[in-house]
């Protein structure tokens, strides 16, 4: 009885050990569908892809620094020219 109670574990086991392998094919073939499938649903929404979001994000970044140095930059023109309209006049 002894051996025929291991070859029983034995084959339960092997089983079980097939059984968990499926379990986990099952998983990966589900998560790759479902990830599939909202990526489809994204797409026809016309949302906008991370990367792209990132680049765009940079990009505004970039204008807005240049956008206070040209503000600085006109400022002190304006300032330059203010000063030298204001400096004595030399009319023949």
């Amino acid at each position: 009885m002894t051996q025929t109670t291991n070859r029983f574990f034995d084959e339960l086991a092997k089983i079980m050990t097939g059984a968990t392998g499926a379990a986990q094919g099952l998983r990966g073939e589900m998560e790759n569908l479902i990830r599939s499938q909202a990526e489809h649903v994204l797409r026809d929404l016309d949302v906008v892809q991370r990367e792209e979001f990132e680049a765009m994000k940079a990009m505004a970044r970039k204008a807005r620094a240049e956008n206070v140095k040209l503000e600085k930059r006109i400022a002190e023109l304006e300032e330059a020219l203010t000063s030298f309209g204001k400096g004595p006049s030399k009319t023949p």
